[in-house]
């Protein structure tokens, strides 16, 4: 199940398992779509549990990405693994919104 706490404008996801792959996509999707139009402006992704984003994973976070911009809200992602840190930060990630590691 994925765990989302909210604290005023700031809203933190946690993911569930252990993966953001094709498969988990549409139920986290729904989810990130539901907290931007609750009115959330910032949004905070914790993958503490996360050991591996593909390119689904990679398009939805850029998708929530730019869905906060638009109002004038920001994503951050933290506790990130190593891999996966390493990943965003080849894919530049990093460039667009906050990426932090373990």
């Amino acid at each position: 199940m994925i765990a989302v706490t909210k604290e005023d404008d700031k809203v933190v996801l946690r993911p569930a398992g252990d993966s953001i792959v094709a498969a988990t996509i549409p139920e986290l999707r729904a989810k990130l779509r539901e907290i931007v139009a609750s009115g959330a402006r910032e949004l905070v992704v914790d993958l503490s549990d996360v050991l591996m984003v593909d390119s689904s994973g990679i398009g939805l976070l850029i998708s929530a990405h730019n869905s906060l911009k638009k109002v004038g809200g920001q994503l951050a992602v933290i506790h990130a693994s190593a891999d996966v840190l390493e990943l965003f930060q080849t894919m530049r990630m990093h460039q667009h919104f906050s990426v932090s590691g373990n």
